[in-house]
């Protein structure tokens, strides 16, 4: 059985066919609907299927889905109470032009706090008090089994929304190791002399920068999953995005290709530099990819005496000083994950 649920325990196949499982799952919840609705024989069965998708169709990460789901039940619910009120109203007073103004006024006071925290959960109420009560000219029989419907499909919709769950912080810890990686590819090509402008480095540059805004939107989700505050997950991110700044200094800082000599003295004063940037930036990336989280608890290896204290008074101080602070920052950085790993590592 381990062997034949691999592809859906292991966390890595999940995050690259995670569209393709939450695809899957939101198909599920509406054939469960459609069977239970039908199965009883449910007048207006349609609106549990309906339910199902607004509350969960758009929802992928587990993160999201807790608050998000209770959100659009709680505007799904108070939507359908109302309907139903001006419905029962509708039947009692028999005088649309009255109905018609409630509702307006109604929606109008949704609108109004449609706009801010909490808006679509507004915005949901609106739109249920039209799918309850039409133009207030529903039986009240309809309304009830509405409102029936749309309970039954929140609930089933909450059940399926823990179904197999799509974790935001796997979306995280892989998009931060690519980062990583390309981090080391980039510090590569500088520290070789190729050029920082060709197509291959600006490529590289660019999916950085993508990556970065992507794990931001991911960070609040990945708070709630595995209790990270985000003031931490904020500085991994700083140290992330420090790494990329130094390294297009670096890149536009070095010494031209051209000069030999010159690229051969770096090489030689920064060869451990070099080496511990390249070693702790694929040893994060294979930790966050693996979940093999010791290799972040190693102690890392340390620059020579000599080359970190060594004066120095020549037009390339500069970029020396920032390999090594570079090198400090990536250590700091490696240090944060290896604090959080026991909560990310899931």
């Amino acid at each position: 059985m381990r062997r034949i649920l691999r592809p859906l325990l292991d966390p890595y196949r999940r995050y690259r066919h995670a569209k393709l499982i939450h695809a899957v799952r939101v198909s599920l919840g509406l054939l469960a609907t459609i069977l239970l609705t039908t199965g009883i024989n449910l007048p207006h069965g349609e609106w549990a299927s309906v339910t199902m998708l607004v509350v969960i169709g758009g929802l992928q990460h587990h993160g999201n889905i807790g608050k998000k789901a209770a959100e659009r039940a709680i505007g799904t619910l108070i939507g359908a109470g109302v309907g139903l009120l001006l419905v029962a109203q509708q039947a009692w007073l028999g005088m649309p032009w009255l109905t018609y103004f409630a509702m307006s006024v109604v929606c109008g006071f949704f609108s109004y706090h449609a706009i801010g925290k909490g808006g679509y959960t507004a915005l949901l109420s609106a739109i249920t008090v039209f799918i309850v009560a039409g133009h207030g000219d529903n039986p009240v029989t309809d309304g009830l089994w509405r409102g029936v419907d749309i309970l039954i499909g929140i609930a089933l919709a909450l059940a399926f929304s823990f179904a197999l769950p799509l974790y935001a912080v796997y979306s995280w810890r892989y998009n931060l190791a690519d980062a990583l990686r390309d981090c080391a590819a980039i510090y590569g090509r500088i520290i070789k002399g190729e050029s920082v402008t060709a197509d291959e480095h600006l490529k590289l540059m660019n999916r950085l920068n993508t990556v970065m805004i992507q794990l931001r939107s991911l960070m609040p989700s990945v708070s709630k999953e595995v209790r990270v505050s985000m003031t931490e997950l904020d500085a991994i991110q700083r140290n992330l995005r420090m790494c990329v700044s130094i390294l297009e200094i670096l890149g536009n800082s070095r010494p031209n290709a051209d000069d030999a000599e010159a690229m051969a003295h770096l090489q030689s004063a920064l060869k451990a530099e070099h080496r511990q940037i390249r070693v702790q930036l694929i040893g994060m990336a294979r930790a966050l990819k693996s979940g093999a989280s010791q290799r972040l608890s190693r102690p890392a290896e340390s620059p020579s005496d000599s080359t970190l204290g060594a004066p120095v008074y020549s037009p390339l101080d500069g970029y020396r000083l920032l390999t090594r602070q570079l090198t400090a920052n990536i250590g700091e950085m490696r240090q944060r994950l290896a604090k959080t790993a026991p909560r990310w590592n899931i």
